[in-house]
């Protein structure tokens, strides 16, 4: 339980740092940004699917399947604007 609560810790204290520091960067970062937080994405997945690896409780896995799931949203979509903003610099053929 103590392990669950640091977590919760760290989890509110990484949420509050993140929204301070993006609410300070200026709305044409905000592309590139997100480009760049697949790299956290994946490291969530990998430290979730270390989850399934040992033998946890219930909720632990409930939180690493979240976890999973939103991370990959998060992959799936920084890919799409990171595609779309490259797309945008490309030659245009025609």
């Amino acid at each position: 339980m103590a392990d669950l609560l640091l977590m919760a810790a760290v989890f509110a204290g990484a949420s509050v740092v993140g929204y301070w520091l993006i609410s300070r960067i200026p709305p044409r970062l905000h592309t590139p940004l997100m480009s760049m937080t697949n790299a956290v994405s994946a490291v969530t997945v990998l430290g979730a699917l270390l989850l399934f690896a040992d033998d946890t409780a219930a909720v632990a896995k409930v939180l690493g399947a979240l976890a999973i799931g939103l991370a990959a949203f998060n992959l799936v979509g920084g890919f799409t604007i990171t595609d779309r903003m490259l797309r945008m610099f490309g030659r245009h053929h025609g």
